[in-house]
């Protein structure tokens, strides 16, 4: 069976969960939902990122210890992904004994090939971004009078240690080759163009270790310096999978690996460049998302506009939330989330297109033929036009998921919704129930109860929960016992004599 391995950044401790860190899970499920229903072997990681300097100052300052406060924050994410209907196979925590060994290991792998050594290390760094910075590039970035990040633009500071450092320019060409010769290596095209850019400016070695402080994975045999926090957080995609065990685990390399374009430098620079320097299969996507202001501001806690996924959950449903992010931006670019701009969505496209299409044809199908189907008669034009419309979008969804256009696959979907709504007006049934064109009717109730089974496959990933509910009075009251696009993708599953329930309300329109 072919594999796939999809990721999510993961997620610091220092902060409460967020709007951004459930969109990219949320993204994340999606395509892991679509391809078990495309019969694949799914692997879909995620998890927390407990090490660094700032979660062992954020710990300090509540005068706890940086595991508790790990621990603390851990059960937030936890919790929450169950009520987003997040399906996750395995959640890492980089203070596992799994995770640490992984990355010794990993070093251990750079250090005997020669891609390590030590040196002093006096420069700028950021706390927050955890990045090095020249002056040259701070000078650059024009930074330099009051000595801010060029990423986040908070205060750097001057560190003076002894530290590793990995022979980042060693592989500044190779990675260039790779990007040239992988168009779709780093998406989207926007994010692709400024990694080439940065690194066809020249790479400088990368300080590797730290001595000014303890909360992380000790270098092996040196355990007065700690690892790097990026080269201990990016070693999570394979230690996950049980790396150093296997030295090429299962499941590598990932198919796609899904961040927020703040963290694009580590993962499409300095982690592919570490998997050269250790011989390992580089991912084979990384695509980096925009991101979300709120009501036109950008989201704050002086502001107090930050959106918690608590209070989203307050107000709406999970797969309305789900469908919502997905639909509103095309990912890979900046968002607004506006509330009206929610309830807008919902009530067009789901409560008018999707819910009436439903309601409207389950209750035909219940008023003239008590909810039973019969066999569908000789297909007339509208028909094939529909069915054709329906095999189109299964094609176009797989090639728009392929490459994570969310929007387009909503919207692709959205097409034939509304196909079938005009569908049921062309087609008329109660104008053929009052003529007695049985076999007629009997044909369009069939082409509309079909048309809906696979419009609520295509959204299942989607919206897993609300499509359920809908294929569950589909089918007559139950599930089938498996959903795959194999079994269940194809035109004509239901049969002659096939059972529908009366149609209850999936999209009661928000007021």
């Amino acid at each position: 069976m072919e594999s796939y391995y999809v990721t999510t950044p993961i997620y610091y401790v220092n902060d409460e969960p967020h709007l951004g860190h459930i969109y990219t899970t949320i993204a994340a499920d999606v395509l892991a939902r679509y391809q078990r229903l495309a019969g694949r072997d799914v692997f879909f990681l995620t998890g927390v990122d407990e090490h660094g300097q700032k979660v062992q100052q954020a710990a300090e300052a509540r005068g706890i210890a940086p595991i508790a406060l790990a621990d603390q924050v851990v059960e937030r994410y936890r919790s929450l992904w169950p009520e987003l209907h997040i399906t996750n196979n395995d959640f890492i925590r980089t203070s596992s004994d799994r995770h640490k060994k992984g990355v010794q290991a990993m070093w251990k792998r750079l250090q005997d090939g020669g891609a390590i050594y030590k040196d002093f290390y006096e420069d700028w760094y950021c706390v927050p971004c955890e990045s090095y910075w020249t002056e040259t590039q701070l000078k650059d970035a024009d930074c330099w009078d009051h000595k801010h990040c060029p990423d986040c633009r908070r205060s750097v500071e001057k560190v003076q240690e002894e530290s590793y450092f990995f022979r980042l320019s060693d592989y500044q060409q190779r990675l260039i080759e790779h990007i040239k010769n992988n168009p779709d290596f780093i998406a989207p095209a926007s994010r692709r163009n400024e990694v080439l850019s940065f690194v066809e400016s020249g790479l400088n070695d990368l300080s590797v270790s730290r001595t000014t402080f303890s909360w992380g994975v000790p270098v092996p045999d040196d355990e007065g310096h700690v690892i790097y926090v990026w080269i201990d957080a990016l070693t999570n995609y394979l230690s996950a999978l049980g790396f150093p065990d296997q030295e090429i685990p299962a499941y590598w390399p990932a198919d796609v690996h899904l961040i927020g374009k703040d963290i694009l430098r580590f993962h499409a620079v300095y982690w592919p460049c570490m998997l050269m320097a250790a011989n390992l299969p580089l991912p084979k996507r990384v695509f980096a998302h925009g991101w979300w202001t709120v009501e036109g501001e950008k989201m704050s806690k002086s502001r107090g506009n930050a959106l918690r996924p608590a209070e989203l959950l307050a107000q709406y449903d999970a797969d309305v939330i789900r469908y919502f992010l997905l639909r509103e931006v095309p990912f890979g670019q900046d968002g607004d989330f506006s509330f009206t701009a929610l309830k807008q969505r919902y009530n067009s496209e789901l409560a008018n297109d999707v819910g009436n299409l439903l309601n409207r044809s389950l209750a035909m199908l219940q008023k003239y033929r008590g909810g039973v189907l019969a066999e569908a008669g000789e297909e007339h034009a509208s028909d094939r036009a529909l069915i054709a419309d329906i095999e189109g979008m299964q094609r176009d969804v797989a090639a728009h998921l392929d490459h994570q256009a969310f929007h387009l696959a909503l919207e692709r979907i959205g097409v034939v919704v509304r196909h079938g709504n005009r569908y049921v007006e062309e087609n008329a049934p109660w104008a053929l129930a009052r003529a007695g064109d049985d076999a007629r009717l009997d044909t369009v109730l069939y082409h509309l109860v079909e048309t809906l089974r696979l419009i609520a496959i295509a959204l299942l990933p989607f919206m897993p929960t609300r499509m359920a509910a809908m294929l569950t009075q589909i089918h007559g009251g139950s599930l089938p016992q498996e959903i795959s696009f194999a079994s269940q993708g194809g035109w004509g599953v239901l049969k002659a004599g096939h059972q529908c329930e009366k149609p209850q309300p999936i999209f009661p329109r928000m007021e």
